[in-house]
């Protein structure tokens, strides 16, 4: 978590900028100029370009096919969970962009756990995972629900044991790995890890317009980007081609949840939580680490009031600099917002 110090200095700087996107976005169109306008130019197209590789594996984890491959295979087996009833997929669904569609995942014993389960999509370029980020590599987030008891209730033991009752699993690890024995639980979660590693977001109708297309995005969805960078101030923490700057903030959210402040590397006391990405939101809803949030829409007004209503978060002392105070937007500006948000997802 950056210090309060820094963090500060990081937000004076960005709101720098900002204001002058605003003050570019008020002023007229030169004749043939871009739809887009000098705010929206050549700067944030840089700014969020998807690369065009991946970073490197880890040196411990080279990626490989057949590690890949097992990835998957082990990604969507019950054998993994203690009583077979529950994969990775489980919780994981591709088509909801590897999220479950619930405001907070389901336990075991049909509760609910604490948190909503986020995307898995382009966590090869992430920093450290879960909410809190107690993981600091895919490797050891891979080992975490699964010996957790009220998400897999694996047993190692007994998970190696059935992988060695399936010749054609345990001839699959003997081609992936080195390691002897081959499946053990370090080479079970390597594999997970390199499989996660392939999961990216698809290209959108704003990679497009990144990459040069100006009819990629429509007058509204430009209008709701300017907000975006501007006037909303989302991009101080929404960064990047990933729509996240992989840091730690309190959004103002009313949950007793301590987030990052109850482990090692947080503010003990401060209730922050990792930036999710945008990226694919269409399919991710509801929305915070509590799920809290059903809407794109209701996610929008605990940030936003309206001339008539404040906005939903609750202020304190703890509350994100990165967070505008008193923003207010109206119900056009809202719309615009929410349509470029839509707009980084791909269509189904």
């Amino acid at each position: 978590m950056l210090d309060v110090r820094e963090r500060s200095a990081n937000w004076t700087l960005a709101r720098g900028m900002l204001a002058a996107v605003a003050v570019a976005a008020t002023a007229p169109a030169a004749a043939g100029e871009a739809s887009s306008g000098p705010a929206l130019g050549a700067f944030w197209r840089t700014f969020f370009a998807r690369p065009s590789t991946p970073p490197p594996a880890p040196a411990d984890n080279p990626s490989s096919a057949a590690r890949i491959a097992l990835g998957k295979l082990l990604f969507e087996s019950p054998e993994l969970s203690g009583d077979g009833s529950r994969s990775c997929a489980s919780c994981h669904d591709a088509n909801r962009a590897f999220t479950d569609g619930r405001a907070r995942a389901l336990a075991r014993d049909g509760s609910d756990l604490a948190r909503n389960v986020p995307t898995l999509l382009d966590l090869a370029w992430g920093r450290t995972f879960m909410w809190d980020g107690r993981a600091t590599t895919l490797e050891a987030q891979a080992a975490m629900p699964i010996e957790n008891e009220q998400e897999l209730h694996g047993n190692w033991p007994a998970i190696v044991a059935g992988i060695k009752r399936r010749p054609q699993v345990d001839v699959a690890f003997h081609v992936a790995f080195r390691e002897r024995p081959a499946a053990q639980p370090i080479t079970i979660t390597r594999a997970l890890a390199a499989y996660v590693r392939t999961l990216t977001s698809p290209r959108t109708r704003f990679d497009r317009w990144v990459e040069g297309d100006e009819t990629a995005l429509d007058a509204r969805e430009l209008s709701g980007m300017a907000l975006f960078v501007g006037k909303a101030g989302c991009v101080a923490c929404h960064a990047t081609w990933r729509f996240t700057d992989d840091k730690f903030h309190d959004i103002g959210l009313p949950s007793a949840d301590p987030g990052r402040g109850a482990i090692a590397g947080g503010v003990p006391g401060l209730a922050a939580f990792k930036t999710p990405t945008l990226r694919e939101l269409a399919r991710t809803a509801p929305y915070m680490h509590d799920g809290s949030k059903p809407t794109l829409e209701a996610a929008l007004d605990h940030y936003a009031g309206s001339d008539a209503t404040p906005p939903g978060l609750v202020s304190r002392p703890s509350l994100d600099t990165s967070v505008v105070r008193d923003l207010r937007l109206s119900a056009e500006e809202k719309a615009d917002l929410a349509a470029f948000l839509r707009a980084l997802s791909a269509n189904p």
